[in-house]
């Protein structure tokens, strides 16, 4: 990392935030895949207020599958065959004038009209409604999805992982499969923060606070990935992810959107 990568605070965006909380979902059976990219590529696809994030001297761009479950605002409780259903993220890692490094969504797909609708509209985040599944057998799982709309329709893909042991090599002061801060599995999994542009009366760049533990991290072996998120987000990658990983999961307190210019 440069100097001033080295100056960016990656711990303060973990601790709780104060504010009032908007709502609350469930993360669960999660497989981050990351690849390297170009910091000069990956500035291109950025807005002119965001800067790259980079670990290694590389950016970083992730795709991030999972099944959302409990997913209720803070005054309603979870509502069966609407709270619950697969998501698939793609992402990258960025910082706003070398403070609070969060996350750019490239897209976000659920298999939730009123979830991608709400995401859209209350969240300023391009969701997209698709067509998913997350299968489990043992210690192997396998997703899929299919975008339906807005946007082109079929981008997607078919990820098939095995699942292993708890994720070693880390500090072993720090509880089994948690990631060590100024580690490459704390940069690219550790994030608490998320930019979006949001239009109310113009468009304004907001962020948004999630609060949870430390990811439980797992060994994962890639057994399929046919996937065609990365070209429709702007990005030349056809080989293997760089980065693999599993986590179990995180239950999650979401913190309303606030403008960058006025969010303390």
């Amino acid at each position: 990392m440069s100097v001033a990568q080295a100056d960016i605070d990656w711990l303060s965006p973990a601790e709780r935030p104060t504010s009032r909380v908007a709502g609350y979902q469930r993360w669960t059976e999660m497989l981050f895949l990351h690849w390297r990219i170009s910091p000069a590529e990956m500035a291109a696809l950025l807005p002119e207020s965001l800067s790259v994030d980079t670990c290694d001297g590389c950016a970083w761009v992730g795709i991030v599958l999972f099944r959302m479950s409990g997913v209720r605002p803070w005054w309603s409780p979870s509502i069966p065959g609407v709270s619950s259903f697969p998501e698939t993220n793609v992402r990258t890692y960025v910082h706003h004038r070398g403070r609070d490094p969060g996350i750019w969504f490239f897209s976000l797909d659920a298999q939730s009209s009123l979830g991608a609708k709400l995401g859209r509209l209350r969240w300023g985040l391009p969701y997209h409604r698709s067509t998913m599944a997350v299968r489990r057998r043992g210690s192997q799982i396998r997703y899929t999805c299919e975008r339906q709309w807005p946007g082109r329709m079929g981008v997607g893909g078919t990820i098939e992982a095995e699942i292993g042991d708890p994720y070693s090599g880390f500090d072993s002061h720090v509880e089994a499969g948690r990631a060590v801060p100024g580690s490459l599995e704390h940069f690219l999994v550790e994030r608490y923060i998320l930019y979006a542009l949001y239009a109310q009366k113009r468009v304004q760049l907001f962020k948004g606070r999630v609060h949870h533990s430390p990811y439980p991290l797992r060994e994962c072996r890639l057994l399929c990935c046919e996937q065609s998120w990365l070209k429709d987000a702007g990005l030349d990658v056809e080989r293997p992810p760089d980065h693999v990983v599993f986590s179990e999961g995180v239950s999650t307190e979401i913190f309303p959107l606030q403008p960058v210019a006025t969010a303390s």
